[in-house]
């Protein structure tokens, strides 16, 4: 019994670890090539797995893309959960500034992930309802955390702005952040990503601040 138990959670621990492999793979290929572009054969190939195997894991392209999106917010969330919470009390400015400096932070080392969520937006807001509802509940998640920033910065501590519409401004904050990497991956040659981010965020800031 014993034995048979070892081995049960042997297996479990593999696949488990071969689904993060599988996420991963299909976290970069989707933001290099976009939906439509991207192959399970392809996704197979590069995880060195049969299309067979990829299969068992994930049955449709959809399945897996979902999947990706959800191990994505995960991460996102792990990396702002002390921002959320231990940040509360102090003045909305810092926890702007704050929130955004994570932003750039993470997506400084995982930039995929922001093109990955850029690619995937924009496709999917033509082509599959399914997977766009998913990804505009993701980001809905994260612009209503900076709204609620605004807001606390409004009626609160008075730091910001009342002719700013902060769920707007929350937006533009999210979609500021994917398109400003994007954007930055299209001229890496001459735009470094740390001055675009910086200069995005100051602009943010300083646009929403009392006078």
């Amino acid at each position: 019994m014993r034995k048979a138990a070892a081995k049960r959670e042997i297996k479990q621990e593999r696949a488990a670890r071969t689904r993060v492999e599988i996420l991963e793979a299909a976290i970069t290929l989707f933001a290099r090539r976009g939906i439509l572009a991207t192959t399970m054969a392809q996704l197979a190939k590069a995880i060195r797995m049969t299309p067979g195997a990829l299969y068992w894991h994930f049955p449709t392209k959809e399945d897996l893309l979902l999947a990706a999106i959800d191990e994505l917010h995960g991460r996102y969330m792990a990396e702002f959960q002390e921002v959320l919470s231990e940040h509360r009390t102090h003045p909305a400015r810092v926890q702007l500034k704050t929130f955004m400096e994570r932003t750039q932070q993470f997506l400084r080392y995982h930039r995929e992930y922001g093109i990955f969520f850029g690619m995937v937006s924009a496709e999917s807001a033509e082509n599959n309802d399914r997977v766009a509802e998913a990804i505009r509940e993701k980001l809905g998640i994260y612009v209503a955390a900076a709204e609620n920033i605004i807001r606390y910065g409004q009626n609160k501590t008075k730091e910001f702005r009342l002719d700013v519409d902060a769920g707007q401004a929350a937006h533009s904050i999210i979609g500021g952040f994917i398109g400003a990497v994007l954007h930055q991956n299209l001229f890496r040659e001459s735009v470094t990503y740390d001055a675009t981010l910086t200069t995005l965020a100051q602009l943010l800031v300083e646009g929403t601040v009392t006078r």
